[in-house]
């Protein structure tokens, strides 16, 4: 009996398996995402926030990318409100751990600065944390940053798949292997080839 529990019970959570290059969205990348989109690795990552946009532009813009994003197999995270995620058809929601945890079914993606914050994303259930930032970013100038030695340290920490993010470049996701890596700036560039 133990042994068909175990094997004909289907698995509780059945979101996408994390990808391992993730694309964020922002005010500037925004002219290049179709073209990084188109160029990123096949099963590559998406995260869709736009947060400089009203609701409705918001909506039709990730419509848009996130049709271009699936046809390539790519993994569609937006930031906010599991509940929102779902009604717009979004395979991950990104945010805060709190947000995060009402996201059954979604994959469920938190970025953590902090053991402290590692160990909140763990409690959320997070299936995929993202550490950060581990370089200097244009995002946050002038902030503190963990350095690779200190995202390494954190990641082992981590129960879950580790994305590395703030300043990384495809030449920087070399010195974090194994782990994935997330960016902006970074990525967008892939749109020239």
């Amino acid at each position: 009996m133990a042994r068909c529990y175990s094997e004909c019970v289907p698995p509780i959570h059945t979101q996408p398996s994390p990808a391992a290059i993730w694309l964020i969205s922002d005010a500037r990348n925004d002219a290049v995402l179709e073209a990084a989109l188109m160029r990123l690795p096949v099963g590559s990552g998406f995260v869709f926030r736009h947060y400089h946009l009203d609701p409705a532009a918001r909506r039709a813009r990730f419509r848009r990318l996130q049709r271009i994003a699936h046809r390539r197999g790519h993994v569609v995270a937006l930031a906010g409100d599991p509940a929102h995620a779902r009604r717009w058809g979004a395979d991950a929601v990104y945010g805060a751990p709190a947000t995060v945890a009402r996201g059954y079914g979604l994959l469920r993606i938190v970025t953590v600065h902090s053991l402290r914050e590692l160990g909140a994303a763990h409690r959320a259930r997070a299936d995929l944390v993202m550490i950060s930032p581990v370089f200097p970013t244009r995002s946050h100038p002038g902030s503190a940053v963990l350095g690779v030695v200190r995202a390494r340290l954190l990641a082992r920490r981590a129960r879950v798949p580790v994305v590395m993010l703030g300043g990384m470049d495809a030449n920087r996701a070399m010195q974090v292997e194994p782990h994935g890596w997330a960016a902006i700036d970074g990525l967008a560039g892939w749109a020239a080839g």
